[in-house]
C-alpha cells in the first residue's frame, strides 16, 4: 500500500446526474483514493433534485445551492468551475472527480490536468467525446449500474465483436509486445488506458481485462514466467492463425 492516499475533490453536476448512481460512484471513485472534498451542485428548490436529498446524506455529499438565474444559461456549470478553480490553486488536492455528461467541462478537465493533477470523470455514454478526451481517466455511469457479473463459467457474457475494441487492443498490444509477442496484462492494460479514457472492460461486460482478453477469440492469456526468472506473471498474445483455419 502507497505511503500517500490521493487526496480528491469530488464535484458532480447534479442537474446533468441522475441519484440512483451515486451509492456505487462513491464506491468507484474509493479505489483512485480518498474523497476529501465531496459536493453536489444545483438549484435544490427544484422538485426534479427531490431524489437527491436521501443519497446526499447517506453518502456525507455536501449539496451546493445554485440558482438559475437566467433560461438557457446553466449557473450550475459555473459554480463548479470557479469552485474547482479554487480548490486547485488552494494545492492541497491530488486529483479530481468530475461528474457530469456535459462537454463545457472539457476545458476545465484540461486545466486542472496541465496543473499536474489527475481528472477522473464520469458520466452516461451520451457524454461528448472531447470531455471524455480532456480526463486522464473516464468512466461511464451505466458500467457502474451493472450489477457483479456470475461467477460461473457458463454464465459468462458472450464475446461480442467490437471494431473499436479490436483496433485498440492490437494497437495497444503492438507496443507492449516483446519480440516473441508476448506482453504482460499489466503493461497491456496501462497501454490501453493511455490510448483511450474511456477504456474499461466493463463497457464490454467483463469486470477484469484478464476476463475480456480471455474471451476474445483473436488472442491467448497464458501465466507465464518473466524473463528474469520471477514467478509467473499473466500475459498476452495473439493467436496463431493456420493455414486452413477458415475451412469448415
Amino acid at each position: 500500500m502507497a505511503d500517500h492516499e490521493s487526496r480528491l475533490a469530488v464535484l458532480i453536476d447534479a442537474d446533468n446526474t441522475t441519484a440512483k448512481y451515486l451509492e456505487r460512484l462513491v464506491v468507484e471513485i474509493a479505489k483512485y483514493g480518498k474523497a476529501s472534498v465531496r459536493r453536489a451542485y444545483g438549484d435544490w428548490t427544484s422538485t426534479q433534485l427531490a431524489s437527491w436529498k436521501a443519497e446526499l446524506l447517506n453518502n456525507s455529499i455536501q449539496p451546493i445551492q445554485q440558482f438559475s438565474y437566467t433560461t438557457g444559461k446553466n449557473a450550475t456549470d459555473s459554480a463548479m468551475i470557479i469552485d474547482a478553480m479554487d480548490l486547485l490553486y488552494a494545492g492541497n488536492l491530488d486529483g479530481f472527480c468530475i461528474v457530469s455528461s456535459d462537454s463545457d467541462f472539457t476545458r476545465l478537465a484540461a486545466r486542472i490536468r496541465e496543473q499536474g493533477l489527475t481528472v477522473y470523470g464520469f458520466g452516461q455514454r451520451k457524454t461528448p467525446q472531447p470531455f471524455r478526451a480532456a480526463c486522464d481517466t473516464f468512466i461511464y455511469l451505466e458500467n457502474l449500474a451493472e450489477e457483479a457479473l456470475p461467477a460461473e463459467e457458463e454464465d459468462k457474457p458472450e464475446f461480442k465483436p467490437d471494431k473499436r475494441l479490436n483496433t485498440l487492443l492490437a494497437e495497444a498490444l503492438e507496443a507492449a509486445s516483446g519480440d516473441d509477442g508476448w506482453a504482460t496484462l499489466s503493461v497491456l492494460g496501462s497501454n490501453l488506458s493511455r490510448m483511450a479514457s474511456d477504456f474499461d472492460p466493463r463497457t464490454w461486460g467483463y469486470t477484469k481485462l484478464k476476463d475480456l482478453m480471455a474471451a476474445h477469440p483473436d488472442y491467448l492469456v497464458q501465466s507465464r514466467p518473466t524473463k528474469d526468472g520471477k514467478n509467473p506473471v499473466a500475459q498476452v498474445r495473439r493467436r496463431s492463425r493456420r493455414r486452413g483455419s477458415a475451412r469448415a
